[in-house]
């Protein structure tokens, strides 16, 4: 008697021939589906990325024009004639600056953060510059409110107190505020509909203006600008002009009062 080699039984598919032939079909069509989305959808992709790529390059030969433009036709019309009322009480005006470079700041007394925050760079960038032997005391820091119902003459003595000993701080009528603060193309808004003695925050915008002893822009600095960045730039700008033959004052000239206006 024979005893078969292999006792482990065999499984076989249950699939007729034909229904393998349909299958692997079915498969290779799908292979192919695949790899025709997989090809357009790469396609594409690699066409945003070129279009993408060509818009950056445009973008960027633009602002190259605008900065060309800039150097060529002068810098942008900032600033011009103010008449507010300062921490004293006392009537004050562009003129009262002329001869010495201002660094102007609009805000507001109830900020809770990134007022103080820029009054303190502004104060350390005024020291750094006062101690320059080369330089000296030839900038005047100058706040401007952006919040007059508030910001009364008294509030804002009391609040500039707490950054610089020449901080000027300035009010006025709400009207003042605004041609001013148009001027320098500061934007402020509150909120509308407030009750009344409804606390409340004043959204502006945040730079320091440096202005000439003339009286005409000479740069402005973002939030993101350091107190040792802005030290060095007013530092170049003042070189710059002293260098050219420019004149200016070390003292501030006497103002006259509100009762005399």
């Amino acid at each position: 008697m024979r005893v078969p080699m292999n006792n482990t039984p065999r499984f076989y598919s249950s699939k007729s021939d034909g229904a393998r032939a349909q299958s692997a079909s079915a498969a290779g069509a799908l292979n192919w589906r695949t790899l025709a989305v997989f090809s357009v959808t790469g396609a594409g992709l690699l066409y945003y990325f070129r279009q993408e790529k060509q818009r950056v390059e445009e973008a960027r030969e633009e602002e190259a024009k605008l900065a060309k433009a800039s150097a060529t036709y002068g810098k942008p019309k900032i600033g011009g004639p103010f008449s507010l009322i300062d921490q004293n009480g006392v009537r004050t005006t562009n003129n009262d600056f002329k001869g010495r470079y201002m660094l102007i700041y609009f805000g507001f007394t109830n900020c809770p953060d990134i007022c103080p925050e820029e009054l303190d760079k502004m104060a350390e960038v005024l020291d750094t510059v006062n101690k320059d032997p080369e330089i000296g005391d030839v900038i005047t820091p100058i706040f401007i409110t952006c919040d007059p119902q508030r910001d009364t003459v008294a509030e804002v003595n009391e609040y500039v107190k707490d950054f610089h000993k020449d901080l000027i701080g300035l009010t006025g009528s709400m009207d003042e505020i605004a041609r001013v603060a148009k001027s320098y193309r500061v934007y402020f808004s509150k909120p509308p509909k407030l009750a009344e003695g409804e606390d409340y925050l004043v959204d502006h915008s945040i730079f320091f203006y440096l202005m000439s002893p003339d009286g005409d822009f000479v740069d402005c600095y973002a939030k993101d600008h350091t107190a040792e960045y802005v030290s060095k730039s007013v530092k170049e700008h003042i070189e710059a002009y002293i260098a050219k033959g420019g004149k200016i004052s070390k003292e501030l000239g006497p103002r006259q009062s509100l009762t005399q206006a």
